[in-house]
């Protein structure tokens, strides 16, 4: 995985992953992201792979971004067509899925604690109190 930086499109994965949800038709791109969300939360206590993880942390960081005191996604590598508004239900999906790529045993979570990513786990926990905020409001 080619990763620069800490935010959720700061890596080849999650660039891949954008390319997918600019191919997918408008009225079909809050199913690309759920399915992101499904494929992490699927897995159960088995091992997470990394690129699933990345691909529901970029899923996530859309649907955080239509909420209350989201950070919009402003970087080139995140999707260039407009997300059309997103249904509420995606926000409890994408808690569930950030909470279990925060959860042993997951290859994301070791490879930024290998590197010392204290930084990128508070930006998928920032992630996560939006999400959790605006599905409480």
């Amino acid at each position: 995985m080619g990763t620069w930086d800490i935010g959720p499109f700061d890596n080849d994965t999650a660039a891949d992953f954008s390319y997918t949800v600019d191919e997918a038709p408008e009225e079909q791109r809050a199913g690309v992201l759920l399915t992101a969300f499904h494929e992490v939360t699927g897995v159960g206590d088995e091992y997470l792979d990394a690129d699933q993880a990345v691909e529901a942390v970029a899923a996530a960081a859309l649907v955080a971004a239509q909420c209350p005191g989201g950070d919009p996604v402003t970087t080139s590598y995140a999707p260039k067509q407009p997300i059309p508004p997103l249904p509420a239900a995606l926000r409890p999906a994408a808690v569930e899925a950030l909470d279990r790529i925060l959860t042993e045993p997951s290859e994301l979570l070791e490879l930024w604690e290998e590197s010392d990513g204290a930084e990128w786990k508070a930006g998928v926990l920032r992630l996560r109190a939006v999400l959790a905020a605006a599905d409480a409001a």
